[in-house]
């Protein structure tokens, strides 16, 4: 019985790291992606192993299972929340983790925040499907549709998905540019050189956590963005360090260990399109890189 028990842990050691690269891209959060692992664990300790004909697909199923749950749960209790939201960041440069490297540079901050505006069903499809190559008929167990039924949710997420997400530039170096032209702007205090480096329509985002700082959760457009930054943004630009977030540029305020804020940046075009600040002491004191 020992014996089967350790290799039941072995086994599962082995698939966590796929595991929570699901559970993260559904949820948007390690910490929460962990919480989906555990439970899962937990029915698989429960469960009749001689049954499972393959123990990987078995605890796919059983994790998106868990986080469809969670992001109900989650999507009832935000109705009744105004607070600002983001997912999660994950920091990283090329000494970072290897497993949350490999998550960060498949799935950006400004893709999870388009899959927050899924329905949970349309989530989980979405990502089970399109991401991990899962069939529908098995994706229709995870739901509780038929596969045409769970189709329709994956191809309703797809055109969403792309509808929102944004032409974004994707060479590194680029990247990092225009996020060290506005950190100068921002820094220098220069107006006209920061709306010289946002899109006109930059929208930013901000997620300061329960009784953090007050910040507006959205703010869009360059000038009102502009005022912002010069307003409550120039100190924090001062101590901003170049690092990765989800795979692009972006910055850490304040010590890598116990930083102040994330911030993340989408560029395109040779402009800023979208910030999103995640000040939320719950999801960065953790931050590795």
């Amino acid at each position: 019985m020992n014996d089967d028990r350790t290799w039941l842990a072995d086994e599962f050691e082995v698939s966590r790291p796929y595991l929570r690269g699901v559970a993260y891209r559904m949820l948007g959060s390690f910490s929460e992606a962990d919480d989906a692992l555990q439970e899962a664990w937990i029915r698989l300790d429960r469960t009749d192993t001689e049954r499972i004909e393959d123990l990987r697909a078995w605890l796919t199923t059983v994790v998106a299972r868990i986080c469809l749950d969670m992001l109900r749960s989650r999507r009832a209790r935000r109705e009744e929340s105004v607070e600002g939201w983001l997912p999660e960041p994950i920091v990283t440069d090329a000494s970072g983790p290897e497993d949350e490297v490999l998550i960060a540079d498949s799935v950006g901050l400004a893709l999870l925040i388009v899959l927050e505006h899924l329905s949970p069903a349309e989530r989980v499809a979405f990502v089970l499907h399109d991401v991990f190559a899962m069939p529908f008929e098995e994706i229709s167990d995870v739901v509780g549709r038929t596969p045409e039924a769970t189709r329709q949710l994956a191809s309703r997420a797809r055109r969403r998905v792309r509808g929102a997400t944004p032409s974004v530039e994707n060479d590194p170096k680029e990247q990092r540019r225009v996020v060290d032209a506005f950190l100068a702007a921002s820094r220098a205090g220069d107006l006209a050189m920061l709306l010289e480096v946002l899109d006109p329509d930059v929208v930013f985002r901000a997620d300061m956590g329960v009784g953090g700082p007050r910040v507006p959760a959205l703010i869009t457009g360059s000038s009102a963005v502009a005022e912002q930054v010069l307003t409550n943004g120039t100190p924090l630009a001062a101590l901003a360090k170049p690092v990765l977030v989800n795979g692009t540029a972006g910055v850490v305020v304040g010590d890598r260990e116990t930083p102040i804020a994330v911030v993340s940046f989408v560029v395109s075009h040779g402009r800023i399109l979208e910030i999103d600040l995640i000040g939320d002491p719950e999801k960065i004191r953790s931050k590795r890189g």
